[in-house]
């Protein structure tokens, strides 16, 4: 059975200490906020977090941060998250940076088996410094690897019970490519449906990557920086 009562119960078994967890949500958008609570509730500890950021202080992931039980971050951008940088420039936080875009396909090649491709994004910069190179047409090109976790927290708008997932607008971001690259699953959805409910044309990410599924509840859906135009 996939379908859990919340967070808590999804995440039940499947968390440990020094695991690698992928996270999805850009910024504070489709981030899965229950389960990101539950993890930091499980207690388990020296966790490798992969996400694009982490979260903002206090919220999110930035959570994780300020209980200590993240070891290393594996991301793109350290954002509006005070904490983070200070961790990092301490020493008190292990920090992988990837140019955004291969952190995506790193992210799709885990998923997909891949182990590893050549990219030119970061030729000449720390970021490829140590890594194998090859030349294709007169080109440099590194090698980035692909990128697996023990377990990815994602967040769906809509999913049914056999954990086919409907993402929704910008929310869609990292959380399907994340959804096939855990070894356990778990979505966190707004709308929890029958199976068949959902047209097969529409579905983002087949139920076959989702291991438990569960309906958020209580989601703040925080904006990161609101910024309004001026009534004339």
């Amino acid at each position: 059975m996939k379908v859990f009562a919340n967070a808590v119960d999804a995440l039940k078994g499947v968390t440990f200490d020094g695991m690698t967890v992928m996270a999805g949500g850009f910024g504070l958008c489709g981030i899965p906020e229950n389960a990101i609570a539950a993890l930091r509730d499980s207690g388990a500890r020296n966790l490798t977090v992969i996400s694009n950021n982490a979260g903002v202080d206090g919220f999110g992931l930035g959570q994780l941060l300020a209980t200590r039980q993240i070891k290393k971050m594996i991301s793109s951008y350290v954002g509006e998250n005070k904490l983070f940088e200070q961790l990092y420039l301490s020493g008190e936080l292990e920090l992988e940076f990837n140019p955004q875009g291969t952190l995506a396909e790193r992210i799709r090649a885990g998923g997909a088996g891949i182990p590893g491709f050549y990219t030119k994004t970061g030729v000449g910069t720390l970021v490829a410094e140590g890594k194998e190179h090859k030349v294709f047409n007169g080109q440099n090109y590194v090698l980035e690897t692909g990128l697996v976790a023990d377990l990815a927290i994602v967040h769906a708008w809509k999913g049914d019970r056999d954990g086919n997932l409907v993402f929704r607008r910008t929310a869609r971001n990292f959380n399907p490519m994340m959804a096939t690259a855990g070894k356990v699953t778990v979505a966190e959805v707004e709308e929890l449906v029958e199976v068949g409910s959902i047209d097969p044309d529409h579905i983002h990410t087949p139920g076959i990557f989702v291991q438990r599924i569960f309906q958020a509840t209580g989601l703040e859906k925080r904006i990161e920086q609101r910024t309004v135009r001026k009534r004339s």
